[in-house]
């Protein structure tokens, strides 16, 4: 298969993925000469950005924030729901610090966060 070698390529096909967008639809069928060109620049497309413009996992604290606010929480209303400090929470939702096993084990079960993201596993 071919492959973008460089930024120029990587721009060109970009560009050329916002016009076959224009042409194809949901309804266009798979053997549509312009949706196997788009199928085909998007996979390259894909490839090139995983290897030059990675993405990195968030943070726990990047985690955390995210979570409060979909939940509608602050730090004050986390630090009662966890049972901790305002001070140890504002440590942990900052990343200076990192949760203990048991206040991990706590976040995960009132935040809904997955023990793995808490344990950065």
């Amino acid at each position: 298969m071919a492959q973008i070698k460089n930024e120029k390529q990587y721009a060109a096909a970009c560009d050329r993925i916002e016009e076959l967008l224009k042409i194809v639809s949901n309804e266009t069928p798979a053997d549509d000469k312009n949706m196997l060109e788009l199928d085909l620049i998007s996979e390259m497309v894909a490839e090139y950005e995983h290897e030059h413009y990675p993405v990195e996992a968030p943070s726990l604290a990047e985690v955390i924030k995210l979570r409060m606010f979909e939940m509608g929480i602050t730090q004050s209303k986390l630090s009662e729901l966890l049972g901790l400090s305002p001070a140890r929470v504002s440590d942990i939702v900052t990343g200076k610090s990192e949760p203990t096993l048991k206040i991990g084990r706590l976040i995960s079960q009132r935040l809904n966060i997955s023990p793995s993201i808490v344990l950065g596993v």
